[in-house]
């Protein structure tokens, strides 16, 4: 496959929907708790720019001190903040427990609601998690969607969080409407099975939601690798993982989805409509090296505390 690169100085923005909040991490068996700034979509906001994309944020966040700490991290991350993030009565938080393997179970503190975004200039959108459940957020996150498709291409994440979401039946049809405006999703086992339950294969929902619109779906399977559906030749692949010490899965998911995304945007197969053509008829051999660098990215994450992100030397 033949195409220009998307990376450099010229590139079209990327523009992250969703939750940016802080989290405080309690670490297994007592100890000191550490607070830093999350959220699944500013987790990969952050690392996309720290991949040197032009990355863009819309949250919403209050005037408070956590609200100043989330402007001030994503300020230092070269993360544009969006107009409009602004208006939430205070800025929301997660608490995340840690197990005696490094993960993460969550509880939310969380406000939800986005102003509709100027798109002009945005090859690309990603949203997922939270953001595209919460109402009254969510409404506007589906028609921005639908939106960016015009000239965009999007991707999606669910990021499933029970203690938010409550019965998965009754977010599984907003999931799969999103799913069904998104050209690239990944998403983890744990959602998964939390959606459709374990007796379902990780390859049977990764090829059902490739035929509900998107090119490339990935479920990723923590330290088994992931399963890899490519719509255009009709094929599920098993990606093998890369042994690491693991300090916690705080951000993987997040930083695996950011190096996705910016493998595929320097492919030229993400970034505007006519990309969006190419990705339909791309192949394994046209997405590995994303897959690769997604992998990449994810493992380096794992092997340090909290949600750190990757730059283009850390990976070589």
């Amino acid at each position: 496959m033949e195409h220009a690169t998307a990376h450099g100085p010229h590139q079209s923005a990327v523009l992250t929907l969703g939750e940016a909040l802080v989290d405080v991490v309690v670490p297994h068996g007592g100890g000191e708790r550490t607070s830093h700034v999350g959220g699944s979509p500013a987790n990969v906001a952050v690392g996309l720019a720290s991949l040197d994309h032009d990355s863009r944020l819309t949250a919403y966040l209050g005037q408070d001190e956590e609200g100043r700490r989330v402007r001030e991290h994503l300020l230092d991350a070269d993360v544009v903040l969006t107009p409009g993030s602004d208006g939430a009565p205070r800025t929301s938080t997660a608490t995340a427990l840690l197990d005696e393997f490094g993960a993460a179970t969550y509880s939310f503190d969380l406000l939800w609601d986005v102003a509709p975004q100027d798109l002009h200039g945005v090859g690309h959108l990603h949203t997922g998690s939270i953001g595209a459940i919460l109402e009254p957020g969510a409404s506007t996150v589906l028609s921005t969607m639908s939106r960016a498709r015009r000239t965009a291409t999007v991707s999606y994440d669910p990021n499933c969080r029970p203690s938010i979401m409550g019965d998965p039946h009754a977010v599984r049809s907003r999931i799969e409407e999103c799913i069904g405006r998104s050209d690239v999703v990944k998403a983890s086992a744990e959602d998964v099975e939390w959606l459709y339950g374990s007796d379902v294969g990780m390859d049977e929902v990764a090829a059902l939601w490739g035929r509900l619109s998107p090119s490339l779906v990935v479920v990723t399977r923590g330290g088994d690798g992931a399963v890899v559906h490519v719509a255009g030749p009709d094929v599920t692949v098993e990606l093998e993982p890369v042994t690491v010490a693991v300090v916690d899965t705080v951000g993987a998911g997040d930083s695996f989805m950011a190096g996705l995304l910016s493998g595929l945007l320097d492919a030229g197969v993400l970034g505007s409509a006519e990309a969006r053509e190419r990705l339909r008829h791309a192949d394994l051999d046209d997405l590995a090296p994303a897959l690769r660098r997604a992998v990449a990215c994810a493992s380096w994450t794992v092997a340090r505390a909290g949600a750190a992100a990757p730059t283009r030397a850390d990976l070589v």
